[in-house]
């Protein structure tokens, strides 16, 4: 059978499995043994990933225990979809009895729909950790579970995978305080374990710019993209490709990693200008470089193997020079934020053994291999073992088992075969500390731009005709102050008279940095959400107005 014929059967497969598996919360544990032992698995992995993976697991477990198994995939949406739709099966699942306080599925004809969550970020992961809260039957109180369970590696077994459990470089590891600016391998409880190591940047497309800078004077042409800041240029308006950070986890991590990097004031600047130049803000994060591939927009932000995948999609026959693709992508330098993308064990799912095997499968050598070994290729692994590369698609994710980097550098037989030979995300983190303003950027974002489109763009183009008309000396600068001091305003916040605080009860406080542990955790009350983002929508609609009207006698 052909390759390109395996595909779609593959892809079919997929197809038909989605309503069947969607029946399996409550269904009965036997039901797949007339097709052998199948492991269920939700994930926002691409088909690319999924294909892979599930050709060389099967491979893998039949050489291993002598056994056929089979994969169904579900994949619902991005990270941040699934978390949710989670968070409502297991729910469900303890209100209903189903889930018992011990955690334990309580019939043993039942189970939960899938086995394992595989990929997005770690912050994702993390919050399946801290569990969802519901009232038992017959109960008076909610109790709180975890979504996910323990992996239950040997500590032996983890130290040989990951080394250290941090990324970046071991000068930047307290060990007294045991804190480092870089991030986790793998939840020291074992709830997530890193499966491979994201990077975020910059995708582009080459003949977009040099299509925008036909219209423009050769002095201002646009160059390619070195900077976060690169998102923000005016001369981009219309032109920026974005996710909603509602929907996609991993394009989340890619905004904290601008607030981290440039701090609040800058960073929400950044974020405010980029979100203005926005032509849409899709749903799921791998949108983007498939938009900027096909020229519908110029530049947009992605994890690193999207933009690197789709630039060598593009890349002309017999072109090896990915400065020869229409599409480029970078890292910005001094920039590069490195997450775990984790896989995790679900809890009460239909078959957990091979749930483990499978998570042993992908953190094995040969497993970490299909992220970025050439299609085809085949090396000697650390123990003499044969090591094979995919055998479809080249994936080019970054490993996240350190030995293979220091093969990699060595003389085995690595060094040739891996596409992306100059990664090292150890040795190239970025410096910028996380600084815990993650769960500000939904609801910002949402509110000065996402839901108010029409009106931010409107107020970014007349607040940059101001800027134009003050360069030339047709409007006094303290006019154009006025507008940008209007157009970069963060709202303030009003607390509720009954807040838990008393000291806070009532008082308004402005949107910084300072201020916003204090709101964030106003908004873990639905209510209080849905009044903040109101609140918040309408002190930017207003702002939004003042800039156009200051603009408007100058720009006419």
């Amino acid at each position: 059978m052909s390759t390109r014929l395996g595909i779609v059967l593959a892809a079919l497969a997929l197809v038909l499995g989605v309503p069947f598996v969607f029946g399996l919360t409550r269904g009965d544990s036997t039901a797949l043994s007339s097709n052998g032992r199948r492991v269920v698995i939700v994930t926002p992995h691409n088909e690319q990933i999924r294909f892979e993976f599930e050709a060389a697991f099967q491979r893998w477990h039949e050489a291993t225990y002598d056994e056929a198994v089979q994969i169904t995939w579900v994949r619902p949406g991005g990270t941040s979809e699934i978390r949710n739709q989670l968070r409502s099966m297991y729910a469900d699942a303890i209100s209903s009895g189903l889930l018992a306080p011990s955690g334990q599925v309580a019939r043993p004809d039942k189970h939960m729909a899938y086995d394992l969550l595989f990929g997005g970020g770690s912050y994702e992961h993390d919050l399946l950790k801290h569990g969802v809260s519901a009232t038992p039957p017959g109960a008076d109180e909610p109790i709180t579970l975890a979504i996910t369970s323990p992996a239950d590696l040997s500590q032996e077994e983890l130290d040989a995978i990951y080394g250290l459990n941090f990324t970046g470089l071991p000068s930047r590891y307290d060990p007294e305080r045991h804190q480092t600016t870089s991030f986790r391998l793998y939840d020291p409880e074992q709830y997530w374990l890193g499966s491979a190591l994201s990077g975020f940047g910059i995708v582009f497309n080459r003949d977009v710019i040099a299509h925008l800078n036909e219209r423009l004077d050769p002095a201002d042409h646009l160059r390619e993209p070195s900077s976060w800041h690169d998102l923000a240029d005016p001369r981009y308006v219309g032109w920026v490709g974005l996710a909603d950070p509602r929907q996609s986890g991993s394009v989340t991590t890619t905004y904290e990693s601008i607030l981290n990097w440039a701090g609040w004031d800058e960073g929400w600047r950044i974020l405010r200008d980029m979100s203005a130049n926005a032509r849409y803000f899709a749903n799921n994060s791998a949108k983007v470089p498939i938009e900027v591939s096909q020229g519908d927009v110029a530049i947009g932000v992605a994890i690193d193997f999207y933009g690197r995948y789709q630039s060598q999609a593009v890349m002309p026959r017999g072109a090896t020079d990915p400065r020869d693709s229409r599409v480029g992508y970078i890292d910005p330098p001094g920039a590069v934020y490195v997450d775990a993308d984790p896989i995790s064990l679900l809890r009460g799912g239909p078959d957990p053994e091979l749930a483990r095997r499978l998570v042993r499968f992908v953190l094995s050598e040969q497993g970490q291999a299909l992220w970025q070994l050439e299609g085809d290729a085949s090396v000697n692994g650390a123990h003499g073992d044969e090591i094979a590369g995919p055998r479809a698609f080249e994936l080019r994710r970054m490993p996240i088992r350190r030995d293979m980097y220091d093969q990699k550098d060595s003389n085995s037989g690595y060094r040739d075969a891996w596409v992306d030979e100059h990664i090292n995300p150890f040795a190239s983190n970025g410096t910028a500390p996380s600084r815990g303003w993650r769960s500000s950027i939904p609801m910002m974002m949402a509110c000065f731009s996402i839901d108010i489109h029409d009106e931010h763009v409107a107020a970014w183009r007349a607040l940059n005709a101001l800027r134009a008309a003050v360069a030339k000396d047709r409007a006094a600068p303290e006019l154009l102050a006025q507008a940008e001091a209007a157009y970069y305003a963060m709202p303030e916040h009003t607390f509720p008279l009954d807040h838990d605080d008393e000291a806070l009860r009532g008082r308004a406080l402005v949107f910084n940095a300072d201020n916003y542990r204090a709101i964030r955790n106003v908004w873990r009350d639905p209510t209080e959400a849905v009044r903040s983002r109101m609140a918040y929508a309408r002190f930017f609609r207003e702002q939004y107005a003042k800039v156009v009207d200051l603009a408007a006698g100058v720009t006419e």
